[in-house]
């Protein structure tokens, strides 16, 4: 077979793309860069294949979707989530968290949905998280197969597709054979999750601040257990003791009944105080002097300070800084009961809420070392919250039976989340998906390429006499193992686009309708079962679980083996 200069010179860059994938596994966004250059220094691409790349709709469509799910993970639906999987039963927190978290992933972001069940799995007072940590992951990429929107790789794959001049896939053409894994996965996840280590929750993975809070007089939080209020489930914070008549109960059961007056003190991530808000009639120590904002201060009180030996109250802290007091943390000792209590030693971190005045005080230096500022992450409440939730489900409900384009519905959808206040532009700018728009923009543009080149056309002509030897199932499972390969040794988005110009050449070698072959790439690029590197929610797991590579090839080498058979025998049937 005679290639020609451009044509080599595809191959090249080709081969050393998979190689530079693989040598720089946590830099894919980096290697494609450098792929996007090459090709259009090289004048491989011209400058239109190049714009068109960049602008591609699917691409589009993908990072609005990206963009529009950081509204709900500023809600609590998630949360309370979380609150109805944990139980004190392994099997039924299992089982419930395998079905919600598959449920979810079907039409949201699975990334956000791990990271966002990620600190209460973590930190449940019933089970080792290390159970339940790496079923979270395997739910959210099964979960991710039930429709177009479930992950990316399906995006990717449908607007590669669009972009060789096809009519794209739909959102229920992965349900399906998605239920069937779903169904049958599950099924041998529950038989192999046994073999998971019991690895308790680390101590001190955050830094321990103390945040007081109170329960108000005519609080709805009264009579209901921690439990059934949903205050064991929050992110990056947790009940530590509980302040009632001047008695300290620590550690706090999750049966125990909140009354009047109670003093919940939480430790945690003083980053997440603003959870705390979501919850009527619990005030923080801070908003109880009205200066709980957006933006925090971090500051060490000095050795020479006047607070040393006195407390918050004693010293009328708010008045003397304009600045309260959110939370308190001491390095090497650990810190008890209400915080306008607590007695001040040198060396001491508070995270304070300040006043318009608080800069102007002559006396800040001479008390305090200021550290940084600490952003709150904020979350939705009220209209918003069921604006964020309702407008998402609606704009994927519209696009599912077909009354407007999934693009269209996501353009509205921000441009309402956006001027009713729910995200806001230096949050969109902050979180805008660089390194996913790199990789599918570069691997778009590398299909292109290829096309140019002429190897597409030469990949077709080798494969026609296979396609008629009949050997088309021989292709697809070829095809899938080239994906699921890829897939585990660099990220699933690049195996997916990588692998499309081949599964595009074998349609046209056998005359057969595309769809197939593509279907089974995208559903190969979702298989990352046994590497912590192939897919991103399961390096977030690999981590957290404190997990070992023999954990994931002892639970996800079995998952892997059933989920390729399933593919590899149901895609041909369904799609002829």
């Amino acid at each position: 077979m005679y290639f020609s200069g451009s044509a080599i010179a595809v191959l090249t860059i080709f081969g050393a793309t998979l190689i530079g994938l693989i040598r720089f596994q946590r830099q894919p966004a980096a290697v494609f860069a450098v792929v996007m250059l090459v090709l259009y220094a090289t004048n491989l691409v011209s400058t239109n294949q190049l714009v068109s790349s960049m602008s591609n709709p699917g691409l589009l469509t993908l990072t609005l979707l990206v963009l529009c799910s950081l509204a709900l993970e500023k809600t609590r639906l998630l949360r309370v989530l979380a609150t109805f999987i944990l139980r004190p039963s392994l099997a039924t927190s299992g089982f419930r968290l395998y079905l919600l978290v598959a449920a979810s992933s079907a039409c949201l972001n699975n990334t956000a949905i791990v990271a966002s069940l990620l600190a209460p799995v973590r930190n449940n007072p019933y089970h080792p998280p290390s159970k339940l940590l790496l079923p979270l992951s395997y739910a959210a990429i099964l979960g991710g197969t039930l429709t177009l929107v479930g992950t990316s790789t399906n995006l990717i794959v449908s607007s590669m597709y669009r972009s060789v001049g096809g009519s794209g896939l739909h959102f229920f053409d992965f349900t399906l054979i998605g239920c069937l894994l779903v169904l049958v996965c599950g099924g041998v996840l529950f038989l192999t999750i046994r073999w998971l280590p019991e690895h308790p929750t680390e101590p001190g993975h955050y830094k321990h601040y103390l945040i007081d809070t109170q329960v108000g007089e005519n609080s709805p939080l009264i009579g209901k257990s921690l439990e059934a209020n949903g205050l064991r489930h929050l992110e990056s914070l947790f009940v530590a003791e509980l302040v009632r008549d001047k008695h300290l109960m620590s550690p706090v059961h999750p049966g125990q009944l909140v009354q009047a007056g109670d003093r919940l003190i939480f430790s945690g991530d003083v980053a997440q105080v603003s959870q705390l808000r979501q919850f009527p009639g619990l005030d923080t120590f801070a908003d109880s002097n009205g200066l709980l904002g957006s933006n925090l201060t971090e500051v060490v009180i000095r050795p020479e300070s006047i607070l040393i030996g006195k407390t918050l109250k004693s010293v009328n802290f708010r008045s003397r800084f304009d600045a309260a007091v959110v939370a308190i943390r001491r390095d090497g000792e650990s810190v008890s009961g209400k915080l306008g209590e607590v007695v001040l030693h040198s060396g001491d971190f508070l995270v304070l809420a300040v006043g318009p005045d608080f800069s102007s005080r002559d006396n800040l230096a001479k008390n305090f070392i200021h550290l940084s500022g600490v952003a709150i992450s904020k979350h939705l409440t009220g209209w918003r919250e069921w604006l964020a939730i309702g407008g998402f489900i609606l704009a994927i409900l519209l696009s599912a039976v077909g009354a407007i384009p999934l693009l269209k519905g996501m353009v509205i959808l921000l441009g309402v989340l956006v001027f009713s206040n729910c995200l806001s532009v230096n949050e969109l700018v902050r979180r805008f998906p660089r390194q996913l728009w790199l990789i599918v923009a570069s691997a778009l543009l590398l299909s292109q390429a290829l096309t140019n080149s002429g190897l597409t056309g030469q990949l077709t002509q080798a494969l026609i006499p296979i396609a008629h030897m009949g050997y088309g199932w021989l292709m697809i499972a070829m095809l899938y193992i080239v994906t699921w390969l890829l897939t585990e040794l660099v990220t699933n988005n690049a195996a997916a686009a990588l692998v499309f110009p081949l599964a595009w050449g074998m349609a046209q070698a056998a005359g057969i309708n595309p769809i197939g072959p593509l279907m089974v790439v995208a559903y190969a690029a979702s298989a990352s079962f046994i590497s912590p590197y192939g897919y991103q929610t399961n390096l977030m797991v690999y981590n957290a679980g404190h997990y070992r590579l023999s954990d994931f090839l002892k639970v996800g080498g079995p998952l892997a083996l059933v989920y390729g058979v399933i593919v590899v025998t149901f895609v041909p049937i369904v799609f002829h």
